[in-house]
């Protein structure tokens, strides 16, 4: 169903738990369409929130500061293509990372965006994200609800996307389950004991 909607949807959202292969499902299908020059590049956007720790100040330029929160991201990319090709496209900007918060205002035309870890969003950085499609481009989002790193109290920008763009035309939710784990045989397990209340 998720390969589907990434192949016939302008804008797909896949959530679910950890280890379904939301965001390496996505980072295939970027760079098939790359390869196969369906479109120009890659937009990979993540938002930098922590996991529940501050790591405090992080020095280097912003690619460097913004590395540490891409890595699951990297990760995917190098098992799809070879290390120097990698590098090479990055350095062209062909494949770009773009943090979140520096997305306002950009169209982002004849590109593959993969939004990664969308649960951290905030309402407005989300409906930022989503409004800057442009002409011959593909999104996929992609987050866990229940894995929130955003302050107590702030409901997730995923969330509130979820109820407004359901009858939208063109865009298409996937719903991942404990079922479509890929993981460790254990991940699996692991998701419903946190499952139960």
């Amino acid at each position: 169903e998720y390969v589907y909607a990434i192949d016939n949807f302008d804008v797909v959202i896949g959530i679910g738990p950890a280890g379904t292969g939301k965001t390496y499902l996505a980072m295939a299908k970027a760079v098939s369409a790359l390869q196969k020059k369906k479109l120009g590049r890659i937009v990979l956007v993540r938002p930098a929130v922590e996991a529940g720790e501050k790591l405090g100040y992080l020095p280097g330029d912003i690619l460097e500061k913004i590395n540490p929160y891409l890595r699951p991201l990297y990760d995917a990319l190098y098992d799809m293509m070879p290390s120097d090709r990698v590098m090479d496209r990055l350095q062209s900007g062909v494949i770009e990372i773009a943090p979140l918060a520096f997305m306002r205002g950009r169209t982002l035309s004849n590109a593959y965006v993969i939004l990664d870890e969308a649960q951290n969003t905030s309402p407005v950085q989300m409906k930022m994200f989503l409004t800057r499609l442009g002409e011959n481009s593909r999104m996929a989002v992609t987050g866990d609800l229940s894995q929130v790193d955003l302050p107590t109290g702030t409901r997730p920008g995923l969330s509130e996307a979820l109820a407004v763009v359901g009858e939208v035309e063109g865009v298409s939710v996937v719903r991942f389950s404990h079922a479509d784990v890929v993981r460790h045989r254990l991940v699996t397990a692991l998701v419903r004991a946190y499952e139960v209340p």
